[in-house]
């Protein structure tokens, strides 16, 4: 840790000034890694929504943010405000080992979960899930996009058949195009896939797995699709999912298009094209057979409050989801636990050691809500529940700031938010920054989507001004280049993997310094009057503007 200090104070002496002048009191990275250590133990099980790592997360939150003197924010119960908010969610598990095999010419090949294919638990409310020799329709990327005048299904039928589609959207491989070219749309998220396959009455969706158009591998993909899933509770369930819903590894698929006489790159060359027709991958089929438990289950989003005194019904936001994926199938070296130390127990302590700076440094004028959201990995779930139900007025929201996965290693000269969008609260983020000497670096990976993969995202959509916090790659301490070797290392070695786990020689320096900047800009927008907007053309920018007469 000596080491890092004494780098940090050697490259950047100008920042370490401008921070001991400002007066605030400041993050401390001994509070944070206790909260990081404690809630990535073994103890609280991969921190998994309806277990008892829910249950030992939620009463520690609790349990700080009653020792650092805040109120309870959650929902209203005999009067009173709760630190939770119940979010009731559709729980779908495989139970048993499924089967799957592919027909190929009259010869069945056996296809492994997990290993070939990584099928989800149906989410449809069925108890069991068998199909036979279903045809299999290669229909590109998936998309229906009226506005871009694009149309990967062309009114193909896909009653009783299996699509297969690409990651990612058709700008991707050229990185040119009608989709904003290497930075994904909503279209490239699996998603939307799985839910256009329902629109458009398919059996069933399967994405083709490749590493770099994902943004991960297909460890990620199995250890986050074969085990419990979850989803907010729906009328019709069907309307959002196709009974089967899943993921292929690009082998099998290469496979089974030679084997209906396709070339797979030939076909994803066409699939870029808005001219692209469906193709039915002739002579094979898929079949399948498993079991699903479902039920409905309650988890907790945690909510804790400090009023504003003069303008207590504005609010400014801070967020970050408790979540990880639980217990799962042991991996190489017989470990079962998915700790979740960086995604997103750094998150989850960042949070809190904000409260503990707000509530040192005094109320606002706005008031500050902290909350923590439940089921993130299973799809945002939490912080969509909690946009389709605020507690606290989304019109009068001033703004959210989300820490998802922080900086647990030195001090950075930049800082970073997830995807590229037009916002007044980033180019007040960026102000901010430059006062301590850290300058902005656009998203390095737009074309991963991130801006649809955190928690902002549910309240964005909705109108509320909304950033997702990155703390940058240009370390003090070797530069951009080691920034980016530590980041590509943790998404390839350490992402929704068993190795997520707490290391006691994590400096967090870095998350410190993160910390401050998020803690300075978020009292500075509570303590004044101004309502952020969202840019010309941004997408989420009308919803805004009709809630504007709710603002003074």
């Amino acid at each position: 840790m000596k080491k890092y200090l004494l780098a940090a104070i050697a490259v950047c002496a100008a920042p370490l000034v401008a921070l001991a002048a400002a007066p605030a009191p400041a993050a401390d990275p001994a509070r944070m890694r206790e909260d990081i250590k404690v809630l990535s133990s073994d103890a609280f099980e991969g921190r998994a929504p309806n277990s008892a790592g829910e249950e030992k997360t939620v009463a520690y939150l609790i349990e700080q943010l009653t020792k650092i003197g805040l109120q309870p924010g959650g929902d209203l119960k005999d009067g009173k405000r709760a630190w939770t908010q119940d979010v009731p969610l559709s729980r779908y598990e495989i139970v048993g080992t499924p089967t799957f095999s592919a027909t190929v010419g009259g010869l069945t090949r056996p296809l492994a979960q997990g290993g070939d294919l990584a099928i989800r638990a149906a989410m449809t409310n069925v108890d069991a899930v068998t199909f036979a020799n279903a045809p299999l329709v290669f229909l590109g990327y998936g998309v229906k996009a009226p506005e871009r005048n694009w149309d990967d299904f062309k009114g193909v039928d896909l009653k009783g058949k299996i699509a297969v589609v690409l990651i990612n959207d058709p700008d991707f491989e050229g990185g040119e195009g009608d989709f904003n070219g290497k930075a994904m749309t909503y279209y490239g998220r699996w998603t939307y896939k799985y839910e256009e396959a329902a629109r458009q009455g398919a059996l069933g969706l399967i994405i083709v797995h490749e590493t770099e158009p994902a943004s991960y591998g297909w460890a990620t993909v199995t250890n986050s699709n074969t085990n419990e899933m979850f989803d907010i509770v729906r009328k019709d369930p069907t309307a959002a999912h196709p009974t089967i819903e899943g993921w292929m590894q690009r082998g099998i698929a290469v496979e089974l298009f030679k084997a209906a006489g396709l070339d797979f790159e030939a076909q994803k060359a066409a699939a870029r094209t808005r001219a692209f027709t469906p193709v039915e991958l002739k002579g094979v089929t898929l079949s399948g057979d498993y079991k699903v438990k479902h039920e409905v289950i309650v988890s907790q989003n945690v909510v804790a409050l400090l009023p504003g005194k003069t303008r207590p019904g504005e609010t400014v936001m801070y967020t970050a989801h408790w979540d990880h994926i639980g217990i799962g199938a042991p991996d190489a070296a017989g470990d079962r636990i998915y700790n979740g130390a960086i995604d997103n127990a750094t998150g989850t302590a960042g949070l809190l050691e904000l409260a503990r700076l707000f509530k040192a440094a005094g109320p606002t004028d706005r008031s500050v809500v902290f909350l923590w959201v439940t089921a993130e990995e299973k799809g945002l779930l939490g912080s969509e529940y909690y946009a389709a139900n605020p507690l606290y007025p989304l019109a009068t929201t001033a703004g959210v700031l989300n820490a998802d996965g922080m900086n647990v290693f030195g001090l950075t000269k930049d800082f970073t938010i997830s995807g590229s969008t037009k916002v007044d609260l980033l180019d007040m983020l960026i102000a901010e920054a430059a006062r301590s000497g850290r300058a902005y670096t656009p998203d390095p990976n737009t074309y991963a989507g991130y801006f649809f993969r955190s928690d902002h995202f549910s309240l964005a959509k909705r109108g509320v001004p909304a950033i997702s916090f990155g703390g940058g790659q240009d370390w003090a301490e070797g530069g951009v280049e080691a920034g980016k070797a530590s980041a590509e290392a943790y998404r390839k070695d350490r992402y929704h993997q068993q190795a997520d786990n707490f290391d006691p020689s994590w400096p967090l320096v870095g998350m410190a310094a993160d910390v401050g900047l998020l803690f300075r800009l978020g009292r500075d927008l509570a303590n004044s009057t101004r309502w952020p907007e969202w840019g010309e053309g941004v997408e989420f920018k009308a919803t805004r503007d009709a809630s504007k007469s709710e603002r003074k």
